[in-house]
Parts: structure tokens; sequence; C-alpha cells
């Protein structure tokens, strides 16, 4: 059994077959799961050497797909001496940061192996100059992710509705309400996308201020806001630097 771990640790390599590109230029408003009814759209452009149009022949008759990527982020900061080793027990943001629960319970991104799970809807295929793109939607994802696979989501096998969603069942159907919403030189695109962002409360569960001012950087704009109770209120939107 050690040897045949040892055989597989070695001869497992990771190869990047794509990046993912949208506008989330920071972790701070990237929405905690995928959400299939999210109108932000993620582009899945494929390395110069997985550009083959026959790697995704069928693609388009699956309405979802698997994405298997890594957390970047997350590596950069174990790198840094940040997080050198992985730990048995995280806190949760929505648990408020002081309630432990064991990692394998859980989605953070501090993990034994970085490597994150997601389920998109795909919407379509597009060819450009980079080759086919896949077009997607629900994606938790920093601009810039790399990603290690694609696999069709089957509706048979991987649905289960009578699943059970432990602790984390008190985030669902959860959203803001928003105030102040109207920003004329905001591009209506990139203004559903923010409103939808800050429904969902990108803040940490344990952060509860009614006066504390919050920003986040999205498709080229900085939006500044804060919250009171249950609800949202836009101060300004800006051009932002960060691209």
């Amino acid at each position: 059994m050690y040897l045949c771990r040892k055989i597989c640790e070695k001869s497992m390599n990771l190869h990047q077959i794509a990046v993912a590109r949208n506008g989330f230029c920071d972790k701070f408003g990237i929405p905690r799961q995928s959400r299939n009814e999210s109108s932000i759209e993620t582009r899945i452009v494929f390395e110069p050497e997985f550009r083959n149009p026959d790697a995704i022949r069928g693609i388009e008759g699956f309405s979802h797909l698997w994405l298997v990527w890594g957390f970047s982020k997350t590596a950069e900061l174990s790198e840094q001496g940040t997080q050198t080793t992985w730990k048995a027990t995280v806190r949760p943001p929505r648990l408020g940061g002081n309630t432990r629960m064991g990692v394998f319970a859980t989605r953070s991104p501090f993990r034994p192996n970085p490597i994150g799970l997601t389920s998109v809807k795909l919407l379509r295929v597009e060819e450009t100059k980079d080759g086919s793109v896949l077009v997607v939607s629900g994606a938790d994802l920093l601009n810039g992710t790399p990603i290690y696979d694609i696999k069709p989501y089957l509706r048979y096998s991987d649905s289960h509705p009578d699943a059970v969603d432990g602790f984390a069942e008190q985030n669902a159907g959860y959203e803001l309400e928003i105030q102040n919403p109207d920003f004329p030189d905001v591009p209506d695109k990139v203004m559903r996308d923010i409103l939808y962002i800050l429904r969902q409360d990108p803040r940490p569960a344990y952060q509860d201020d009614a006066e504390r001012i919050y920003k986040l950087d999205y498709a080229g704009y900085n939006v500044s806001f804060n919250v009171n109770k249950d609800k949202v209120c836009i101060l300004n939107i800006t051009k932002s630097d960060k691209k």
C-alpha cells in the first residue's frame, strides 16, 4: 500500500489546462459558493497546448459542467510562510469566524491540497483568437484562477435533491436589500453584477458594524458600501486601476 501511494504521488502531475477570466480582481466579493442563477459570466480560456477543438467536442450538449481548479492565492500565501502546514480544523466565515469545524467538513481554501471544485452553467462556446472559449455562469473564481480539469455535470448521478447541508443550511436563500442602486455612469451589465454580489453579502459573518465602509473591486470599478442590518447602501462607484 505504501509503495502504491508513493508511485501515485510521483506520477500525479497536474497540468493547467485553462485559466478563468472575469471581473473579480480581489477575493473580497467573490460568491462563497457557485450559484447557477448568477448573471456573472466567467470565460474559460484554454492554454495553447489544449486548444484542440476535438477536446471539447460534444460539450455543448451539456447544460452544466464541473470545474476542477486551484486556490492560487492560497498557494501564494503558503509560499510566503503565512500558511505552511495544513490544519485539522478551520473557522468558517459564515459561522462568525469563532466556531471550529473539521477542514474536510468545510470548503475552506486552506487544505492539504489547494484544489477547488465548482459546478457552473455552460452559457455558450465562443470561437476567438485564443481558440474555443467556454463562457459559464455561477463560478466562484478569482480572475486568473488556474483550471486543471473540466467534466460534464450529469443530472442523473450528480444531483441529490434529498441532500442535507449540515451547518451550511442556515445560510440558504440569504440576501440583502439594496439601497441607492442608481449609478448611470456604470455599464448596465457591470451594475447588474455588482448588485448581485452585494445582495449575497460579501462581508465575513463576524463583521456587523453599521458604520464600517467596505470596498470591493469588480470589472474595473471600485465600490464603496456599508450594511445596516439587512440593507446594503451603495455609497459610491468609481473607476478602478485594477485589472
